[in-house]
């Protein structure tokens, strides 16, 4: 397939890579030398902006890191105009659904999904990031052979949107289970336990779980909020303005959460 890439970071390089080794050809925006430099090395060629990765592509991927990017990428330039009538665009980046709905609805009949990732640069690199997928089986049909050059599990998870609905659900449970981990690790304190003692004890216990690990694989909780804390604060932000707007809150997962990223 043809792939037209915005995004060529920490998430998008590895993807490029992995697309490119599966023999798509990518066209990946590089505005500066060193991405352009990382980009050529990947396999892929690189352009100067969205609106070219998206001519003749059958497929354009997205992958920055908020909101207000993907709307200024989607909605602000010439992206849309340029990409084909029957390609689709891959949405990687998490946040609120409303954008999703706004680049489908100005997307004149390109197909258009949602498919935020859970996982990191490593996982990409091994072809296993898990990515909740939403659009209409068409859309979900047409973006699947561009997703699973880099992503295992692929999950379905119903209409346009639904995809970074599920993703701000995980990223609130996760990060209330990081806050969890930040007060078990105090406590381990008050108790006399060094936290590198109790962070090698926690994963072969009962209290494990996906969050002691990404913790204990850092060493620390601060070296673990260094790595993720703006990508958390930025999507439980989104999910609190949802759970607002519908007259309802974060329940017992906002003072967890505030253990782990501070307060809204």
């Amino acid at each position: 397939m043809r792939i037209g890439f915005v995004g060529a970071g920490r998430m998008g390089l590895p993807m490029i890579g992995r697309l490119a080794a599966a023999g798509h050809s990518v066209r990946a925006v590089g505005r500066n030398p060193g991405t352009r430099a990382a980009i050529e090395a990947a396999g892929a060629v690189t352009v100067g902006s969205a609106a070219e990765a998206g001519v003749d592509a059958d497929a354009v991927v997205i992958c920055v890191f908020t909101d207000d990017q993907v709307r200024a990428v989607c909605l602000d330039g010439d992206l849309l105009e340029t990409m084909p009538g029957d390609s689709v665009l891959i949405l990687h980046t998490t946040g609120s659904p409303d954008t999703v709905t706004a680049i489908a609805a100005a997307a004149a009949g390109r197909q258009v999904v949602d498919a935020p990732l859970s996982g990191g640069p490593h996982n990409i690199a091994e072809g296993a990031i898990t990515v909740f997928l939403g659009g209409e089986p068409e859309a979900v049909a047409r973006a699947r052979p561009v997703l699973v050059a880099y992503a295992d599990p692929v999950l379905p998870v119903g209409a346009l949107g639904n995809g970074q609905r599920v993703k701000l659900v995980n990223n609130a449970l996760f990060a209330a289970q990081i806050g969890l981990v930040t007060d078990a690790v105090r406590l381990a304190g008050q108790l006399g336990l060094a936290e590198s003692e109790v962070l090698a004890a926690l994963p072969h216990a009962s209290s494990s779980s996906r969050a002691v690990l990404s913790v204990a694989a850092k060493g620390s909780v601060a070296a673990f909020a260094e790595s993720v804390g703006d990508f958390l604060r930025k999507d439980v932000a989104v999910a609190r303005e949802l759970a607002d707007r519908l007259g309802s809150d974060l329940g017992l997962l906002d003072p967890a959460i505030r253990a782990a990223v501070g307060p809204a």
